[in-house]
């Protein structure tokens, strides 16, 4: 509602599956190579983002790939194929190191900033300037956004022109795109205007909230316009006050939100407790807030431990694709796999079976929700 249907459909939305479609055990840890921890972490929670696990572990991208050098879907399905297949305990992440190590970077440059003019500097960390550096620690959110967004073009590669909507229809955006609308009411004629911004991940301050909900609740509450931040309203034809609140217009299947812990002038964090759910209901944060609920399941929270973003640790929690340990538990590990989705907590090359009490009471700074 509100917007332009999709002239093309990239990817058929009936192929994609919400359940893992393959049962086995818990895959293989990461071996850090120095101020690793960050990609490592980002790397295992997409490994097991169910949707996109299953779609990369098909390995149907590569068999109809035609992409010329450097593709990140391509990448990222050996990564995956790798770890979720290896015997071993832990591995090195050599497809994504060897490529974001390349000396030969203009083409990481033009996928990862495609609006940057400069030239890369050949010896940076994924080929992408300053921005990242071998051996600095970075952050997580960050590199995050970097590894979808290049996944996204690797699935628009092919297709040129396409408007807005055809774009939302690759499997990456459809797993984890979303819109947002952002209403803007006019004060003195009561006129709405609407507009519509495309998202892959929903970063959220935490300064006044104390819970995932009560910052989603503060995304959604009106701003006021007004003085200097008026608004230019078209029936009325001048500055006028309004309000302005966006709310989720299109829901994800997989719901990435980043609590806002760093400041980015600063670098100092902000480390008190914010506490998330396991089930969330996006519902009432939705442009239709009326209706059935909208559910997401918790699978995958991504920890910093430290004082700064320039410097610390990071590991995650991640839920495994079913009831199946790792073999090293052995007959007590089968007396145990009672459940499906058990819990690992994921330290570099470390995988230990947790609770979901434990993965539930971290110092979160990326939390990944499924429908």
């Amino acid at each position: 509602e509100g917007m332009a249907p999709p002239k093309r459909i990239l990817f058929p939305p009936e192929k994609i599956c919400m359940v893992w479609q393959q049962r086995q055990r818990a895959g293989a840890g990461l071996f850090n190579v120095g101020n690793t921890c960050f990609l490592n972490s980002v790397l295992q929670c997409l490994t097991y983002t169910p949707p996109l696990a299953n779609y990369l572990l098909s390995r149907e991208h590569s068999q109809a790939c035609h992409q010329q050098g450097f593709c990140m879907m391509c990448i990222m399905e050996a990564h995956v194929n790798k770890v979720l297949h290896s015997p071993v305990s832990a591995v090195l992440p050599v497809a994504i190191l060897k490529v974001f190590r390349c000396k030969s970077c203009q083409v990481l440059w033009q996928v990862f900033f495609p609006s940057c003019m400069r030239e890369p500097q050949t010896s940076s960390f994924l080929g992408i300037g300053e921005h990242f550096q071998p051996g600095r620690e970075e952050d997580a959110h960050d590199f995050l956004c970097c590894t979808v967004n290049a996944m996204q073009r690797a699935c628009l590669s092919a297709n040129n022109d396409l408007d807005l909507s055809s774009q939302s229809t690759t499997i990456i955006y459809q797993i984890f795109g979303g819109f947002l609308r952002s209403r803007v009411t006019c004060f003195s004629c009561k006129a709405i205007s609407d507009s519509y911004e495309p998202f892959l991940d929903v970063p959220l301050d935490i300064k006044a909230a104390s819970s995932l909900t009560a910052a989603l609740e503060d995304f959604v509450a009106p701003e006021h316009l007004d003085g200097d931040n008026c608004f230019k309203c078209n029936k009325c034809e001048k500055n006028v006050a309004a309000s302005k609140r966006f709310t989720v217009h299109c829901a994800p299947k997989v719901l990435t939100v980043c609590l806002k812990r760093f400041d980015c002038f600063t670098g100092g964090k902000i480390s008190k407790v914010v506490e998330y759910p396991e089930y969330l209901d996006l519902r009432p944060y939705m442009s239709q807030a009326d209706g059935e609920p909208l559910q997401y399941s918790l699978y995958a929270v991504l920890v910093h431990s430290g004082v700064s973003c320039h410097g610390g640790h990071y590991f995650c929690y991640t839920k495994a694709s079913s009831n199946f340990l790792p073999s090293q538990w052995g007959k007590w590990g089968d007396q145990l796999s009672c459940h499906n989705g058990l819990w690992y907590q994921m330290d570099d090359e470390s995988v230990e079976l947790r609770c979901i009490d434990t993965a539930l009471r971290q110092q979160a700074y990326l939390l990944f929700y499924a429908r």
